[in-house]
């Protein structure tokens, strides 16, 4: 671990803070998670986060003021709780800390967790060997990565479709029945391509990496709509004009939009991930 591995969490964590995107709650799990996934010899699993908060937090900074108009308790949500930003890392983190186990023996990772998951595969210094390549540990290295950028392409989707497809002037429509609904419902799908490289088979590695990341994003977003729209509740308040979700208290002006009251966001987002980080690790 090296201390750029501690400095790059800590300034991400405190610039969350200060900008208020993030919660103290939000700013400590950050720093944890930013410190997994950058602490290791492959840059791509720190660069892929760094991207995906930097890109999530400007979205929603953007919309920040039309959603606060839009959605009860955004003031809160706007400021990321602990729990939402383990959701949307989950399984991120999950992957990396496996790929570290597997492929730096030495690492922060193995120093913790070494004694339930061994190192089997070669170690990693410094681009060796291609860690997308097929043929390194029977296709696991490739495997996790993929599994990372189906996460972060479900991730990105629905962060930039809930953030700024609120700001269309045409109203959203429930992804079951295509009925209106008002501003604020997470309905929406979003397509996000994310892409990486590798010094060997360069055109073939990218040209996999655009298309599983647009499946993805996709996919992902689309899976995350379905279950916002169907098991997830959502509410609109008929004397304020606001949406409310999850477990907010009930009162006679609430007015139900869609879904059965069975996942909170969170637990939707959480869902959506990892069933986008398995299905494109599998597929891939």
């Amino acid at each position: 671990m090296t201390i750029l591995s501690l400095v790059l969490p800590t300034l991400l964590a405190a610039h969350g803070l200060r900008k208020k995107s993030l919660s103290p709650s939000g700013a400590a799990t950050a720093f944890v998670v930013g410190l997994v996934m950058i602490s290791g010899p492959s840059k791509v699993w720190g660069a892929s986060l760094i991207a995906f908060y930097l890109i999530g937090s400007r979205a929603t900074k953007y919309g920040k003021n039309k959603k606060k108009t839009l959605e009860a308790g955004y003031e809160d949500y706007g400021n990321r709780s602990g729990w939402q930003v383990l959701s949307n890392s989950f399984s991120a983190v999950a992957a990396c800390t496996w790929w570290n186990l597997l492929f730096d023996p030495l690492g922060l990772h193995a120093l913790v967790l070494g004694s339930v998951v061994p190192s089997t595969g070669p170690a990693y210094s410094n681009g060796g060997w291609c860690a997308l390549s097929r043929d390194v540990s029977d296709g696991k290295s490739r495997a996790l990565l993929f599994a990372a950028l189906g996460h972060f392409a479900c991730c990105l989707g629905d962060t930039l479709a809930s953030e700024l497809g609120i700001l269309s002037s045409s109203p959203p429509r429930l992804i079951t029945t295509g009925k209106v609904v008002p501003p604020g419902a997470f309905m929406s799908i979003c397509l996000i391509l994310e892409n990486a490289t590798c010094r060997s088979e360069f055109v073939a590695v990218s040209r996999d990496l655009c298309f599983w990341g647009a499946i993805g994003g996709l996919g992902g977003s689309a899976l995350d709509s379905l279950l916002g729209a169907t098991i997830q509740m959502t509410r609109y308040d008929e004397s304020k004009k606001l949406i409310v979700e999850d477990h907010a208290e009930g009162s006679p002006q609430l007015k139900l939009v869609n879904g059965l009251n069975v996942l909170t966001n969170n637990q939707v987002n959480v869902v959506s991930s990892v069933v986008s980080a398995l299905a494109i690790s599998l597929l891939a």
